[in-house]
């Protein structure tokens, strides 16, 4: 019973010690276990050259190393210890291999290599689209190379595309609906950093929302949420969970809401996945500006494309547009701060183009200029 005790106390002290000693471990941790990857949670060992026990320093706990008389460790013993379990840590690229003979490693699992640059321009955790951008300062063509050697790509949900990017009910449909369940697994489409992990009651008709911008400053935007497991800041990499599917929002039943934006304008997304086949259909793409309307989607040729975004908009009911400028008539419930954040723009920004303060009392039915 006390050999026992002794075994359980010694491992808890181990691992305690583990938290202390992390910037001393972390030099000599890739030679000491270089025989051993973990994907998933689950730790795999290589059939490669055998290491030389001369790497490993392991403290054995089995009983046969104790001495009956003095209830001292003998010298612990040389071999290739085998994993056997992970365990977590602070940070979720790093675990902690667990040994067969009791000893422990930290390993560190492909962290994505994200740009410090990424946040630079445009960046906004309260607001669900991009601030700041006008059609205008968007290029006529940009190329976007989507996956490499060290970036890969996940379809967000392999499910079936029930709406496509379109205008519905004289609404714009700036993404697709995956059909799923809720409480179904959804997935981070590439590496990236999170913007916004949004609730309801701040994100309007996108419900619990995620958005997430990638290393080539594409974003992508997971809508009608039941939950998000992941907050504004994480980074994330592609196959990732980040959230589950839900209702939530404007929604007439469980499926995900998924759109591609870049420097805040939407395009369809099918231009870059093929959902059925839950393949990437190139490893760039050429974006062209006439993309950037819900006209415009993918299966048109160029002048298709082109010939489209010329139509006039469909959009009428909550939003009007006069020219290039855009009105929004106030329903019951609406304040300055829902307005904006509904049309990506600022409370500052609407009052400017209304003549009116920030303490404004509005009017149901009234009209406002918010582009």
């Amino acid at each position: 019973m006390f050999r026992t005790m002794k075994k359980y106390l010694l491992t808890i002290l181990i691992l305690t010690i583990s938290v202390v000693s992390f910037g001393q471990d972390k030099g000599n941790f890739f030679q000491r276990i270089r025989n051993v990857f973990v994907v998933h949670d689950t730790v795999y060992v290589f059939s490669g050259p055998v290491v030389p026990d001369t790497l490993f320093t392991p403290v054995p706990f089995d009983d046969s190393f104790f001495d009956e008389d003095e209830d001292e460790l003998d010298e612990p013993l040389g071999g290739i210890p085998t994993p056997y379990d992970t365990l977590d840590t602070d940070d979720k690229f790093r675990k902690v291999v667990l040994f067969d003979n009791y000893t422990w490693a930290y390993f560190d699992i492909d962290k994505p290599e994200i740009p410090d640059s990424l946040d630079a321009e445009y960046w906004n955790t309260d607001f669900i689209h991009v601030v700041g951008v006008e059609m205008k300062d968007i290029p006529d063509e940009v190329d976007l190379m989507l996956v490499d050697s060290t970036h890969g790509f996940c379809i967000p949900h392999p499910g079936q595309v029930t709406s496509t990017f379109k205008w519905r009910k004289r609404r714009p449909h700036r993404g697709v609906d995956i059909n799923l369940n809720t409480g179904d697994a959804v997935y981070a489409a590439f590496d990236g950093v999170v913007r916004v992990a949004m609730p309801t009651r701040m994100s309007g008709g996108y419900g619990n929302v995620i958005v997430i911008r990638h290393v080539n400053g594409l974003e992508t935007y997971y809508g009608h949420l039941s939950k998000y497991i992941v907050k504004s800041g994480d980074i994330v990499k592609a196959g990732e969970l980040i959230g589950y599917g839900g209702s939530t929002g404007r929604s007439s039943g469980p499926h995900l809401h998924f759109e591609t934006r870049y420097m805040g304008q939407a395009f369809d997304p099918e231009r870059i996945f093929d959902f059925q086949k839950g393949t990437l259909r190139e490893e760039s793409i050429t974006l062209k500006k006439h993309y950037f309307n819900c006209n415009s989607h993918y299966g048109q040729t160029d002048s298709q494309s082109l010939a489209a975004s010329k139509k006039p908009p469909q959009n009428s009911g909550g939003s009007k547009s006069s020219g290039s400028k855009v009105y929004y008539k106030v329903k019951s419930g609406d304040t300055l701060s829902r307005i904006a954040k509904r049309h990506g723009t600022t409370v500052k920004k609407l009052c400017q183009l209304n003549g009116i303060r920030e303490t404004k009392k509005l009017q149901i039915g009234q009209r406002l200029r918010v582009k």
